[in-house]
């Protein structure tokens, strides 16, 4: 049973139109940020979302369902779906690409895995957090236990997600948590799912805040997982599952932490952020008119995001200057410290899969060879080959906290290539951002033409079609049964 104040029945409310919750259940301190991000999250002050923010976040949606489709049946998605079912079972909700079912949490460990499968999929600059892997494994197994879920009613809870993920991450200077080891999107992910799932189940603004609380003591995440672990492909799909359980113990009247991002010992923010200088105030900053949906990343490398400026300067050079890997004696590359950190170490031979999609020293070797940063640079063959391994050896990367260029409005970025020459001449591309960056984003259509692309490595055409066409109509759509159906049916390896 679901507590007074949250609704199984989702009625026929409209994008625009706040959902009927019991707005006498107030949070504990209703102007403190807590209580102002509950407050909005369960319609009690209304909230319209632009048609341009709905629009953007329909693309996200078909961008986070792609990487998951072709994230399916990977090597390691495979290891994964064979150890959770076998701890699971069967249950109620699909797991994308397989044609299988098991419990909602195992559903959306598996499908948020599968999300993140070949980092692929979009992330936050800012704040550094994978949304659609957080947001729409929750929002599937949650509308998989309630009896109608209209697709306008899906897009909003997800911009919900989309919007809190990325605010509680500033709130924390998301890219220090990089500094400090933690992988940052899982630690303040698991508010992004809680925040979808409570929308999609109606929770009123006190529910929210208990919600919060289950989401942020839940939250965990070690970056060292980068080097050879196959968990860095599960830590969204945790904190997704997390954030899934949140919501729904807050519907079923399970308290959490009240005011859990004002709490000066033991809260969300002055624990994980001891030491960078938390400010609870970005939370709910412009919130309801300033829309960081709109500000998501949506990939164009196979390839950890801080790495796409050194992939696209080194790009950049090997096309404009006509530069091979013969002609290089040298790679010099400069980057601030939260891609240091998170994107250098010096690899050694064999180097896993993910091991080579966190290396900038591998990434940028296979761009200047290849020309591209795609699957077929992460098979086995490829991550050993002689000639990459060549350039890796030649490359140094230097951490550089300065703003190299004061015109720059995305500093977080701040890289630099320089290609020394066997005949002596360097050539250097500095870049603050990728294609796909905040001022640079994808558009639509090239976001429609990445779907269309991954797919067709894993399904027919006349699927991944039926998907576009009805993803890109979620708010048109009377219910989810469809894009379920279309999800759930099994999908090919991609390096089969």
């Amino acid at each position: 049973m679901l507590r007074s104040g949250a609704r199984a029945d989702l009625g026929d409310a409209t994008m625009s139109e706040p959902f009927a919750t019991d707005q006498s259940r107030q949070p504990t301190a209703a102007h403190d940020p807590t209580g102002q991000l509950a407050r909005w999250l369960s319609g009690t002050d209304g909230w319209e979302v632009p048609s341009r923010v709905r629009e953007r976040a329909v693309h996200l949606i078909l961008d986070g369902l792609g990487c998951a489709l072709i994230g399916a049946q990977l090597p390691w998605s495979r290891t994964a779906v064979d150890a959770v079912l076998a701890m699971e079972g069967a249950g109620s909700v699909p797991v994308i690409g397989w044609g299988r079912t098991t419990s909602a949490p195992a559903a959306v460990v598996l499908n948020g895995t599968f999300v993140q499968g070949f980092e692929l999929d979009d992330y936050f600059p800012a704040a550094p957090l994978h949304s659609a892997s957080l947001v729409l494994p929750a929002l599937l197994a949650t509308a998989a236990h309630l009896d109608h879920v209209p697709g306008d009613r899906f897009l909003r809870a997800a911009i919900a997600g989309f919007e809190v993920g990325t605010r509680v991450g500033l709130s924390l200077n998301g890219p220090e948590m990089l500094v400090r080891g933690w992988h940052s999107g899982s630690v303040f992910g698991t508010h992004a799912a809680a925040a979808a799932s409570g929308v999609l189940r109606g929770l009123d603004a006190a529910a929210f805040e208990d919600a919060l609380g289950l989401a942020a003591t839940q939250s965990a995440g070690l970056m060292a997982a980068q080097y050879e672990a196959m968990s860095k492909r599960m830590h969204h799909g945790l904190a997704a599952r997390n954030g899934f359980y949140a919501a729904g113990l807050a519907a079923a009247g399970y308290t959490g932490i009240k005011r859990v991002f004002e709490r000066p010992y033991g809260g969300f923010l002055s624990t994980f952020g001891e030491g960078h200088n938390p400010d609870a105030t970005r939370i709910t900053e412009g919130l309801g008119r300033q829309w960081h949906t709109e500000a998501i990343t949506v990939k164009n490398h196979a390839a950890m995001g801080g790495l796409h400026p050194a992939i696209d300067a080194v790009v950049a050079l090997r096309d404009e200057e006509k530069v091979s890997a013969a002609d290089v004696a040298g790679i010099h590359i400069q980057v601030p410290a939260a891609v240091y950190h998170h994107g250098w170490w010096q690899p050694e031979r064999p180097l896993t899969t993910i091991g080579a999609q966190m290396n900038i020293g591998y990434a940028v070797a296979v761009a200047l060879l290849d020309g591209v940063v795609g699957p077929a640079q992460f098979t086995d063959s490829r991550i050993d080959a002689d000639d990459v391994w060549a350039l890796i050896a030649r490359t140094r990367v230097e951490q550089v906290d300065t703003q190299q260029d004061p015109s720059w409005e995305q500093p977080g970025y701040n890289t630099r290539v320089t290609l020394r020459l066997q005949d002596g001449r360097e050539l250097t591309r500095a870049l603050d951002q990728p294609h796909g960056g905040p001022d640079d984003p994808l558009t639509n259509d090239e976001i429609v033409a990445k779907f269309r692309t991954l797919t067709s490595h894993v399904m027919g055409q006349d699927r991944a079609r039926e998907i576009e066409r009805t993803v890109l109509a979620l708010e048109q759509q009377t219910s989810l049964g469809l894009l379920t159906e279309l999800l759930a049916a099994p999908v090919r390896g991609a390096l089969d």
